[in-house]
């Protein structure tokens, strides 16, 4: 009968640390991406603007398909990085330096060069 006690509450424990271990994880935020999360990708596009990572959508159909109209602009590409280390506010890992970026009336941002409109969206957790 005692063995049966010891089980028992060996059991209760056991649940107890397994159950708050599971609950700190499930709490845990992990924030917006960073450029780390996609300069670790060959064919990454991105550029850091308002301290939120853009990436191209030229490839999302349904991107493509929207119809946009040109707002305000956002902001200006004003270095060049590979490296998120190197990653501050206006920096882009393609986008040439000077590259304008503007607001549209959907999900998208437009970045221009040499007159081409390229898509982004802004990368947020969600």
């Amino acid at each position: 009968m005692r063995f049966l006690k010891i089980l028992l509450l060996l059991n209760i424990l056991a649940v107890f640390l397994v159950g708050c271990n599971s609950e700190i994880s499930i709490n845990q935020s992990t924030g917006n991406p960073s450029p780390n999360d996609y300069l670790k990708y060959e064919n990454a596009d991105i550029f850091l603007l308002g301290d939120y990572v853009y990436s191209n959508a030229q490839d999302l159909d349904w991107v493509s398909e929207l119809e946009y109209e040109l707002g305000e602009e956002l902001g200006e590409i004003t270095s060049q990085a590979d490296r998120a280390s190197n990653f501050k506010n206006g920096t882009a890992n393609k986008l040439p330096i000077g590259t304008k970026i503007f607001n549209t009336n959907t999900p998208a941002y437009i970045a221009v060069v040499d007159g081409k409109k390229i898509l982004y969206l802004k990368m947020v957790e969600g």
